[in-house]
């Protein structure tokens, strides 16, 4: 499924009760949350990381010195999670153009896949690396990459105590008729002890993030 970059930030409490990441959610009409879940963690690009810019000098930070820039674009993701571990794939490619085309060049671009839990807790990361290589007198490049994550099943599932909790049925005009389960602190945490995500992006010096972040 096609990814789009976002905020690296917690994200909104979705209505979920079973797997990793949601896909409908809703209050029914008698006051119970209904929602199905799978397994997967949502797929992401971290804002600021989906892109990297080379320098030459490294030190400047002209436009008159851009070595290279390539962005990473078509993220797609697919998941296995038929066992006890839910193993997420991601398919990405790296297009790039160089200023200077006159002798063949390669270029390796490091990139990262990590793991969070709750919105901010990264528990894993993993660091690659892709090639361009670019002909004489060709100054665009692209080339393709993949990543993979794991999580276990159990640590994305919620508990039965807490399913229970999120659908359980209200009747209008009782004293939790208005009460939003996702309000109480102990359900809010289940929920998001139980979210996931695999984040993908270019593993960025803090002078590259910085440019990043205020050009």
């Amino acid at each position: 499924m096609p990814v789009t970059a976002r905020k690296f930030a917690v994200p909104a409490i979705l209505m979920l009760l079973a797997g990793g990441c949601s896909t409908t959610g809703e209050i029914d009409e008698t006051g119970g949350i209904t929602a199905i879940r799978s397994a997967c963690p949502t797929v992401g690009v971290p804002a600021g990381t989906g892109d990297i810019t080379l320098f030459d000098p490294a030190t400047s930070r002209d436009a008159s010195a851009i070595d290279l820039a390539a962005v990473m674009t078509n993220v797609r993701s697919t998941c296995a999670d038929a066992t006890d571990d839910i193993v997420t794939t991601v398919t990405f490619d790296v297009q790039a153009r160089r200023s200077h085309f006159e002798a063949a060049r390669d270029v390796s671009l490091p990139y990262f896949i990590s793991v969070v839990r709750g919105g901010n807790a990264v528990i894993a990361k993993r660091v690659g690396h892709v090639t361009l290589h670019f002909d004489a007198g060709q100054d665009r490049a692209s080339v393709s990459g993949q990543a993979s994550s794991t999580v276990a099943r159990a640590a994305a599932t919620l508990s039965d105590d807490v399913r229970k909790k999120l659908t359980e049925k209200r009747k209008a005009g009782g004293s939790d008729a208005a009460v939003d389960p996702l309000t109480r602190p102990e359900i809010r945490q289940a929920v998001l002890r139980a979210t996931f995500e695999a984040l993908v992006g270019f593993q960025l010096t803090d002078d590259q993030l910085k440019y990043n972040a205020t050009r």
